[in-house]
């Protein structure tokens, strides 16, 4: 009898979970559609490579908590394991001595993994979310113990068996499997579109790793995952599209489909710069912000770390929305609060949007440095940047709201193609003794001396180049490729901002414009490749570039000095950096995250003979700065700044000096006053440390040669250099006026 109302309560705990997945994937569908449908057979075979992008891609994101990833392999592997035995046992009823022996092995390594759960949640992390959560491991310990004791049944004599599974003992057995039934099937989905149980995330999640928006992440036999971080270009040839996600329905369906494969683990909030620095953003809590906003609702049930910052207006229960609903400001779509249906009642769905005129304060958004610390720790693998940056498209383009002195910098980048307003010739001032040279000068002489050598590197200098401090590192690098006897050449005034700062402030307008021009002034040379000492310009021409067809070899000057020196084109005496002391190394984000690039740095500091102390928040795991994502314009206030916790990391080694490898690293690690009494670690490049410690080669001592300044200067009645304030307009009012 008891086996027959198992049987019954497993059907009906699927056909549940079947309808409540057939309305959440409803609710995926209200994103935007692919570009091209996928056929069936693209269907099913991103269905097949879930189990491996499970087992090696996602779990060994899992496995940094050791704890946490041994705990979810005995307790998700034993309830999928047991899932599918009960069907087969108890639903088709397939009695077999062996599948009870499995099925016991199944749900005994369930109790234990639901053991350390528990243990996990007798005393949880901030960073965990409590509420519903909180009554997990009870109802997986329910579960697995009286699926335990029932399937004890199949392979004990039956007179035994009989007295487990039928009378009173069964009856509590049946509804132990039940109550673990509803938390872990029916809780996957909910069996609706807003009530969700903690589990939600297992099913998403499974799906989300099927069809990613960046398959490019996960491995496959034959090679690794990449570290696909590349911004996704906007089609800005629609006049009628939307620019960027201004309500959740604008997110593509992969994004939303992402967002409800959250966790709630906080690993992310846990990294975070800008939520330890008390900024109002939590990534946490801003997924879980969007899947409210996907669902309809508002936010009160979330149970976990708020927006930093004592703001009543921050507290859960304050916003809400609907995914037709603004997420930013008033909704056009809401309707008035008094406004009631033909039957004089409210409707559900305006008893859910109506009062709130806010899903996500703007603040939220304009907090993210865009370091992808989030993205790298997420176990389900969301790309919460590309969420914000999408936001933030909306916000710059569509209503021209950036904050703080970001409009400043985006007109400036409009109207004299960099951040600052300087004359493009301004860039090689701090240059004026160093004989550059020019690429177009040097191609066409050896055109004329029909010599097919194309210039073997091709120097970006980058913005920096207009910062005193940052010159500094670019003739110390100058003096390295010269050491080397490099063939480079720049730019020279034909060099434009590479349009990082403009992507990640949302005006994709100016970066398109910026990186199509940049890339026809390329097309006109012949280089190997493209160095840099700034890995924002590193990424944004390495890897953004690409889709607008500029594709090219470009290195971080650390791992091309590396390369130099692998090469044997260096020599460096140790013992002139003898009296800096110890070193740490500051990983940029836009170079070790962003693109993989660890070692070469630390190779360097080796071969200086350097002593390296690494800081505990490093390699991939290491803290920004807090200059990227223009977070230095948008100038979001917090209870302390980021580059004052990066060098309370650095002092925290001892280092007498902290070596980096990035401008803007340089300017805000530099910008950090010592405590009363305490002396601050030097901060240096790593091109500087390298310049100090060359052997001097006679036969490149007269490469420094003297030449006047340059003495051009920009015309005040340049068209170029208007003050016009257009990029606080939204784009489509000055779409024509973008040069």
């Amino acid at each position: 009898m008891n086996e027959t109302v198992l049987s019954v309560l497993i059907f009906a705990a699927l056909a549940l979970a079947a309808i409540g997945a057939v309305k959440r994937i409803g609710l995926w569908r209200q994103g935007r559609a692919d570009a091209t449908s996928m056929s069936v057979g693209e269907l099913i075979a991103s269905l097949a490579k879930v189990p491996r992008r499970y087992g090696v891609d996602l779990h060994h994101v899992v496995a940094r908590d050791r704890y946490m990833a041994n705990t979810h392999v005995a307790t998700g592997g034993g309830f999928v394991a047991a899932a599918l035995l009960m069907v087969v046992v108890y639903g088709f009823g397939i009695d077999s001595a062996w599948l009870g022996v499995l099925l016991l092995l199944a749900s005994g390594a369930m109790f234990a993994g639901a053991l350390f759960v528990r243990r996990r949640r007798l005393d949880p992390p901030a960073r965990l979310s409590r509420g519903p959560w909180m009554r997990l491991p009870k109802s997986l310990l329910a579960f697995s113990a009286s699926l335990f004791v029932m399937s004890l049944s199949l392979v004990l004599p039956d007179g035994v068996g009989g007295m487990i599974s039928g009378g009173i003992l069964g009856l509590v057995l049946v509804a132990g499997i039940a109550w673990g039934l509803l938390e872990m099937i029916v809780g996957m989905t909910g069996g609706g579109s807003r009530i969700t149980g903690p589990m939600k995330h297992a099913f998403a999640g499974a799906l989300h790793l099927a069809f990613h928006r960046r398959p490019a992440r996960f491995s496959t036999r034959d090679s690794a995952g990449i570290r696909d971080s590349a911004l996704l270009p906007l089609d800005l040839s629609d006049p009628e599209a939307p620019l960027g996600v201004g309500k959740p329905a604008d997110f593509n369906w992969r994004q939303l489909l992402g967002f409800d494969a959250c966790v709630q683990c906080g690993r992310c909030e846990a990294v975070c710069p800008a939520f330890a620095a008390g900024q109002p953003l939590n990534p946490k809590k801003l997924i879980q912000d969007m899947v409210v906003g996907m669902a309809g609702g508002s936010d009160a049930a979330y149970a976990g770390s708020p927006y930093p910052g004592d703001e009543p207006k921050r507290a859960p229960g304050q916003h809400g929305g609907g995914p037709q609903q603004a997420i930013v400001g008033a909704s056009p779509h809401a309707r008035p609060a008094t406004q009631a249906d033909a039957s004089g009642t409210k409707s559900d769905s305006d008893k859910l949007n109506h009062e709130f005129t806010v899903l996500v304060e703007p603040e939220t958004l304009w907090a993210c440095t865009t370091c992808r610390a989030c993205a790298e720790e997420c176990p389900m693998m969301i790309e919460h940047v590309d969420a914000i940056v999408d936001m933030r498209r909306h916000m710059t383009l569509e209503q021209g709201a950036t904050p703080g002195k970001g409009v400043e910098v985006l007109d400036n980048l409009i109207a004299t193609d960099n951040p600052g307003g300087f004359a493009l010739e301004a860039r090689l001032h701090w240059a004026a003794d160093l004989d550059l040279p020019r690429i177009a000068e040097v191609q066409a002489a050896r055109e004329a001396a029909r010599d097919p050598r194309p210039v073997e590197a091709l120097l970006w200098l980058g913005d920096g180049a207009f910062d005193m401090r940052n010159q500094r590192t670019l003739r110390a690098f100058v003096q390295v490729l010269r050491a080397a006897r490099v063939d480079f050449a720049i730019l020279g005034a034909e060099e434009r901002d590479s349009g990082d700062v403009a992507r990640r402030l949302g005006d994709e307008a100016t970066f398109q414009s910026l990186a199509t021009r940049n890339i026809a002034t390329l097309s006109k040379y012949r280089f190997v490749r493209i160095i840099t000492c700034d890995p924002h310009s590193f990424h944004v021409l390495g890897r953004e570039y690409a889709a607008f067809g500029g594709d090219y070899l470009v290195n971080h000057h650390t791992s091309y000095m590396n390369e130099m020196l692998a090469a044997g084109r260096l020599s460096l005496d140790a013992s002139k950096l003898a009296t800096l002391g110890s070193v740490t190394w500051h990983d940029p984000c836009y170079l070790g995250r962003y693109n993989g690039e660890f070692e070469a740095p630390r190779t360097l500091l080796a071969a200086l003979g350097l002593e390296v102390r690494e800081m505990q928040r490093s390699g991939f795991r290491s803290r920004c700065c807090g200059g990227g994502g223009g977070a230095p314009v948008t100038d979001i206030p917090g209870k302390q700044r980021i580059p004052d916790m990066r060098m309370g990391d650095v002092r925290e080694t001892g280092a007498e000096v902290v070596a980096v490898g990035c401008p803007q690293c340089t300017a805000m690690l530099e910008g950090v006053v010592a405590p009363a009494g305490e002396a601050e670690p030097q901060v240096l490049d790593l091109a500087e440390l390298m310049a100090r410690a060359l052997v001097a080669d006679a036969s490149t001592q007269g490469l420094f040669t003297a030449r006047s300044p340059l003495t051009r200067r920009w015309r005040h009645d340049d068209p170029r250099r208007s003050t016009s304030n257009r990029a606080s307009t939204p784009i489509r009012a000055r779409a024509t006026a973008t040069p």
